[in-house]
C-alpha cells in the first residue's frame, strides 16, 4: 500500500472500512506531518480532541455503522467557527476566540465521520489573493518556499497539496478556493451559491462568500461535497432550499457530444504563455474524451475586477462593523472613552489590508456616492449573470484559465496590491454570477522549480455534478493531480 499521505479520500475510506487501516492509526499519521511542517498552513490542532474524535470512528467502523466519510481527516479553513479549535479568520481581532458551536459545514462532515485535525491559515477575514495578509504569518507554498499558495485558502491548498491532510475545508468570494487550488496543484470547487450553508462562516462579502472542498482530485471533491450540500434555511436565509445529493453517481458518465466554451476574453493579452499552452494541451484530452469546442464571448469580463473590488469591500465594512472590541476579539488596553476605544481596538485588531476595504466599502456606500459606485456595480453584476445565461445558450460548460500566470513571489506584489487584484480577472465573474467553478490540475510551469498550473470549469447553476464528471474524466487521462511537491514529474 502507498504512505497514508499519498492515499486519496476515496482510497482512505476504502481501506478504513475495510479496516486495511484504523481510525486512530490514519489520524496519529496525519499529526505527526502535521506536527513537523513548516509551511504555516496550520493556526491551530489538538492532538487529544483528534485522537478522541478518532477513536469514536473506529466504533462506528466496527459496528458497521460508519458514516461516508468515517475516520477521514479534514482539516478547516480558519474562517468556519469550531468549538474544539480556536477560530481567529486570521485575525489579531480574535486571537484564541472559542466559539460555542460549530459551523453547520463543520458539523455535516463531522456527521459523516470526519475527523478534525486543526485550523487553517488564510488571509485576514478571507481578504487576499495570496496568503500574506494573516496577522499569524504566511503560508509558503509547498513546491517551492520562495512562492506563495494563492489565498485567501492558502493555507487549505498548501496543506493538501503537502500531504498534510486529505482534504480541507475553503471559502471562496473571489476566486478564493480555486486559486489557490491552482497554485498548489490541487483540485477545489466553488459550488453554486447558496448550496451550501454560510452559517458559522465568519462574513467576509456576504453575497458572495461560498464554502467548498478542497482534496487532491474531483472523485474527493464529489465525495466532500455530498456530506456539506444540504437546505439550511433555519439558520442561513441565503441557503437553498435544496436536499443532500450524492456527486459521485455521475462521474464516470461519458463526455461525448459534451459541448465546451472557450471566452476570447480568458485568452486574450496578459495570459501566460506557459499556462495558455498547459490550457491548449488540456483541451486536446477533452477533445479525445469527446468533447466539443465552440467559441464563446464574456464581454463584461474586465469590469468584473472594479465591480468586485466595490461590492465585496461594501459588505465587509458592514459585516466587519461589529468587530468593536465591545462583545467579543480583541480590545485595546488603553483608552480615554467609548469611541476612542472603538477606533484603538478597531486599529490595532485589524490588519492593512482588512482596514484599507473597510474604508473603500464605507466610502462606496456614503452619501453622494452610493449611486455612483456600490449601485451602478450591482446593475453591472446583473449584467454579467447575463453574459453567462447567454454563453450557455451556446454550451454545456466553460473552460478557461484560473489565473494568468503561475504563483508569483512572497512580498513580490506587497507594494503594488492593484497587480495581486488584477490577477483575479478569471474568477470574478463566476463568483459575481453565484455560478459553480472549479480548479483542475492540468500542468507544470518550466522554471527551474516546476510550479503547478490550473485549468478553470464553469458551469450553470446547480451544475456541479456536471463540472465533477467533466474533471474527473479529464483527470483519468493525466497525472497532474497524482504529484506531490516531492515526487514532481514535468513528464505529460
Amino acid at each position: 500500500m502507498s504512505s497514508i499521505h499519498d492515499l486519496s479520500v476515496f482510497e482512505l475510506t476504502k481501506a478504513l472500512k475495510t479496516k486495511t487501516l484504523g481510525a486512530v492509526e490514519v489520524a496519529e499519521h496525519f499529526l505527526e506531518r502535521i506536527e513537523q511542517e513548516k509551511l504555516g498552513s496550520f493556526l491551530s490542532h489538538n492532538r487529544e480532541t483528534t485522537i478522541k474524535s478518532a477513536n469514536a470512528s473506529q466504533l462506528k467502523l466496527n459496528s458497521n455503522n460508519a458514516g461516508l466519510l468515517e475516520g477521514v481527516p479534514v482539516g478547516h479553513k480558519d474562517v468556519f467557527v469550531t468549538k474544539d479549535f480556536p477560530s481567529t479568520a486570521g485575525s489579531k481581532m480574535l486571537e484564541g476566540y472559542m466559539s460555542s458551536f460549530d459551523a453547520t459545514v463543520v458539523a455535516r462532515l463531522t456527521n459523516a465521520g470526519c475527523v478534525t485535525v486543526g485550523k487553517l491559515n488564510c488571509d485576514e477575514f478571507a481578504m487576499g489573493s495570496s496568503n500574506e495578509n494573516s496577522a499569524y504569518g504566511p503560508v509558503l507554498n509547498p513546491w517551492d518556499h520562495t512562492k506563495v499558495p494563492g489565498g485567501s485558502s492558502g493555507g487549505s491548498a498548501a496543506a493538501v497539496s503537502a500531504r498534510l491532510v486529505p482534504a480541507a475545508t475553503g471559502t471562496d468570494t473571489g476566486g478564493s478556493i480555486r486559486q489557490p487550488a491552482s497554485f498548489c496543484g490541487i483540485t477545489g470547487i466553488k459550488p453554486t451559491y447558496g448550496r451550501i450553508s454560510r452559517y458559522g462562516m465568519i462574513a467576509y462579502a456576504s453575497s458572495l462568500d461560498q464554502a467548498g472542498p478542497m482534496t487532491k482530485d474531483a472523485q474527493d471533491c464529489a465525495l466532500l461535497l455530498s456530506a456539506m450540500c444540504s437546505g439550511d434555511a433555519d439558520r442561513d436565509s441565503t441557503s437553498l432550499d435544496l436536499p443532500p445529493k450524492d456527486y459521485t453517481t455521475n462521474l464516470n458518465d461519458s463526455l461525448k457530444g459534451v459541448k465546451i466554451g472557450l471566452p476570447v476574453e480568458f485568452f486574450g493579452e496578459g495570459l501566460d504563455l506557459g499556462v495558455r499552452k498547459a490550457i491548449e494541451l488540456a483541451i486536446e484530452v477533452f477533445k479525445d474524451l469527446g468533447a466539443q469546442f465552440v467559441s464563446v464571448s464574456l464581454p463584461k469580463t474586465q469590469l468584473s475586477i472594479p465591480v468586485y473590488y466595490i461590492i465585496a469591500p461594501a459588505e465587509a465594512s458592514s459585516n466587519l462593523s461589529r468587530f468593536d472590541g465591545v462583545r467579543y476579539g480583541y480590545r485595546a488596553k488603553e483608552y480615554t472613552d467609548l469611541i476612542d476605544m472603538y477606533r484603538k481596538s478597531r486599529s490595532q485588531g485589524l490588519g492593512e489590508e482588512v482596514k484599507k476595504r473597510i474604508m473603500t466599502g464605507a466610502y462606496v456606500l456614503s452619501h453622494g456616492y452610493y449611486d455612483a459606485y456600490y449601485l451602478k456595480a450591482q446593475k453591472i453584476r446583473r449584467l454579467i449573470a447575463e453574459d453567462f445565461s447567454a454563453a450557455f445558450k451556446q454550451c454545456d460548460l466553460i473552460l478557461g484559465p484560473v489565473a494568468p500566470s503561475v504563483a508569483w513571489g512572497l512580498n513580490e506584489k506587497i507594494a503594488d496590491p492593484i497587480s495581486s487584484y488584477l490577477a483575479d480577472i478569471f474568477t470574478l465573474p463566476a463568483s459575481l454570477a453565484g455560478l459553480p467553478a472549479m480548479s483542475v490540475p492540468c500542468g507544470m510551469s518550466e522554471e527551474v522549480k516546476p510550479l503547478p498550473i490550473g485549468l478553470q470549469l464553469i458551469g450553470n447553476y446547480l451544475q456541479e455534478s456536471k463540472l465533477l464528471n467533466i474533471a474527473h474524466m479529464f483527470q483519468t487521462l493525466t497525472h497532474w493531480h497524482t504529484l506531490s511537491p516531492v515526487q514532481a514529474k514535468t513528464s505529460s
